[in-house]
């Protein structure tokens, strides 16, 4: 069992695009009840199963698993709820501090979100001046929120 301690943000502008590496990334949900998410992803060839428990500020029990790619692509096109997340994710390292940034696609185009994963709530992090509003107790961008109520009908 690990826990995740993570903060999110907006991201403003585009001057993090010349320093970052990206890979695409397709993600759906098994479930999402507010005490447990359960996520597929395909990033690249790889495949993955989250199990995620309930957010206390920032931080939150998570268990995450290799699958074979071929069992995500199944459980993504025939079982996951709808719409599917797509996104290109981004990673950046900024002052010792690795930031992954979405740049989401599909239902969710328009969003970019920066995520900075922490050893502890208090830790001190400097933002990048790409970093805009911070959205990390906010739900409804939370990945598994984005499927019921997408970007675009905001």
């Amino acid at each position: 069992m690990t826990k995740e301690i993570e903060r999110k943000f907006l991201v403003v502008g585009e001057k993090w695009k010349n320093k970052a590496s990206g890979s695409f990334c397709r993600q759906g949900y098994l479930s999402t009840v507010k005490e447990r998410t359960v996520r597929v992803r395909v990033i690249d060839d790889m495949g993955y199963l989250t199990i995620k428990g309930v957010s206390v500020g920032a931080r939150r029990t998570e268990f995450e698993y290799e699958i074979p790619v071929k069992d995500a692509k199944v459980l993504l096109d025939k079982i996951c709820k709808r719409p599917i997340i797509e996104k290109t994710r981004y990673k950046i390292e900024y002052k010792g501090f690795n930031w992954e940034i979405d740049v989401f696609n599909g239902d969710n185009k328009g969003l970019v979100v920066a995520e900075v994963e922490l050893e502890n709530e208090n830790q001190h992090v400097e933002l990048p001046d790409w970093i805009g509003e911070e959205v990390t107790a906010d739900p409804k961008y939370y990945n598994a929120n984005l499927i019921n109520n997408p970007f675009k009908n905001w």
